[in-house]
């Protein structure tokens, strides 16, 4: 099955729907093999489209069902003939729509439909037709008045990259489906494998950085190496260690976590290695450290990069030898313990300035995890948000669920704080809905909403020739997935389905060399 309300939201077909807009102030939409409408509440999308014909027909019920029946029959039309896309005429409207199937191993799953054009010029005869049509269907002498002058025609000479847009969308709607379809499979497969408390589904996520994220921890469920996991605040670093401890081979012996930014150097030494009775004021009798708790299991240090030199030094002999000394003793005690560590700093640049020992740096980054931010999988945020939201809520309780307009200020917003900001806000939410079933954008926090606005005022802008809005989207994509996959061109070539010395001449070609590109 299809989850179409999530291709709405999706970065690359939200630019190549503005590009559309701006330039031809054309909508695209998608529907069901049936011809159906999916992923959009015409009663709830007013003002939402560019063309004014376009939302006038689709507000009336009967035109909609007229409409399913055209793009039934364009696809009976198109399977016979094999084509790759159909343009036609509307009847019911007078305009013209462009008809791209969306194809899934050779089966017809729905279609692309973008409408709200003229394919050839017929001088006042078309316009007129569609006056006619929307005066039929009620519509004022203000909105037929500018329903005429967004109506735009596509002149011989565009037609190919306006149907190139077109099936971008489309292409777009089949890679995110067949990705999605794969992690869901694999997922169920690790989950009939290992069985564990800490399943790989409970890290909530179908975007492509989670998909990487999955695979690579599938790849070091066996390995007994230290593992540094890296990420910003909020991203889940804690949930991403027990993933690894409950799939490993030690998932049945101890899992310890301290951070070590919790205490001061003494205070962490104590905890980590223990102390002798009377080692210092207050120390009335042995203290098991937690290295010795985590003996045969596994040890998650967190905030790794708060440690000072002194500590370093001893947490280095414990990776290196096995062995630490509590605080008051003069014999060692040795363990077998797996180290995983975390932190949300550069530990690189640390290193460079002096602040954390290289070799305590090297030790810790046998495997390296980047945990993504919530900005770079925005594709998430409503998976997890009805996670959280359900979760909020807890059982015996009617559901709740974001209206469309919410959901979309979620996507708007940078989330500094990651999942766990989407978690609170979500947690807010519940509060403020109150006995409402739904929890409409006005709820939001007011720097969400603002975050929303402030894009619209400096939304994409696409002006000038085709030819330019192309390149700026390719730009961006190729940017954006340089960041992404820190600058592997060969990975971001076969992600974009070109050759990497393709994707060579395009970083040359708009100057986005490592060295160049601003953070």
């Amino acid at each position: 099955m299809i989850n179409w309300d999530e291709f709405e939201h999706i970065h690359v077909i939200k630019k190549l729907k503005e590009i559309l807009n701006s330039w031809w102030n054309i909508d695209v939409i998608f529907t069901d093999e049936r011809g159906h409408i999916r992923g959009m509440d015409l009663k709830g999308n007013s003002g939402r489209f560019a063309s004014p014909a376009v939302q006038t027909f689709l507000q009336k019920e009967s035109a909609v069902e007229n409409l399913a029946e055209t793009i039934s029959k364009t696809m009976e039309d198109l399977r016979a003939s094999e084509n790759r896309y159909s343009l036609r005429k509307w009847d019911t409207a007078g305009f013209d729509i462009a008809v791209v199937p969306i194809m899934i191993e050779n089966d017809f799953m729905g279609t692309v439909v973008a409408m709200g054009f003229l394919k050839d010029s017929q001088g006042q005869q078309r316009l007129q037709e569609i006056q006619e049509r929307l005066a039929i269907f009620g519509a004022s002498g203000d909105v037929i008045e500018q329903s005429l002058s967004k109506i735009q025609y596509i002149e011989d000479q565009d037609r190919d990259h306006f149907l190139e847009l077109v099936e971008l969308v489309a292409q777009e709607v089949v890679t995110l489906h067949l990705e999605i379809t794969t992690r869901e499979n694999r997922i169920k497969e690790l989950n009939k494998e290992l069985g564990s408390r800490y399943k790989y589904d409970n890290m909530i996520g179908k975007s492509k950085p989670m998909q990487n994220l999955y695979a690579l921890l599938d790849k070091i469920k066996g390995a007994e190496s230290t593992v540094l996991v890296q990420g910003e605040n909020g991203t889940g670093k804690e949930l991403i260690a027990k993933a690894i401890h409950y799939n490993s081979i030690r998932k049945d012996k101890p899992f310890v976590i301290q951070n070590c930014s919790a205490f001061n150097d003494n205070l962490l030494e104590s905890e980590l290695f223990g102390h002798m009775k009377g080692s210092f004021t207050g120390a009335v009798r042995d203290k098991k450290g937690l290295f010795d708790m985590a003996d045969k299991g596994t040890f998650f240090l967190d905030e790794i990069g708060d440690t000072s030199p002194t500590m370093q030094v001893k947490l280095l002999r414990v990776l290196q030898e096995g062995t630490f000394i509590p605080v008051g003793a003069v014999e060692p005690k040795r363990v077998d313990v797996r180290v995983l560590a975390a932190t949300n700093r550069n530990l690189k640049e640390m290193v460079e300035q002096g602040t954390f020992r290289e070799d305590l740096y090297y030790r810790l980054n046998v495997i390296n995890i980047r945990v993504p931010p919530l900005r770079e999988r925005k594709e998430d945020i409503p998976i997890l948000s009805e996670f959280f939201l359900n979760k909020a809520q807890g059982e015996g309780h009617a559901k709740k669920v974001l209206t469309k307009r919410a959901l979309e200020k979620l996507y708007d917003y940078a989330w500094p704080g990651n999942v766990r900001e989407l978690q609170n806000e979500m947690e807010r939410l519940i509060v403020l809905a109150g006995d409402e079933a739904k929890i409409t954008a006005d709820m939001l926090s007011p720097k969400i909403i603002d975050a929303s606005e402030k894009g619209k005022v400096q939304g994409a802008r696409v002006h000038g020739k085709l030819k330019d809005a192309l390149e700026d989207l390719e730009r961006e994509m190729i940017k954006e997935g340089l960041r992404r996959t820190g600058w592997n061109k060969s990975k971001l070539a076969k992600e974009l389905g070109i050759s990497r010395a393709g994707l060579i001449m395009k970083v040359e070609k708009y100057g986005l060399d490592k060295r160049k590109v601003m953070k």
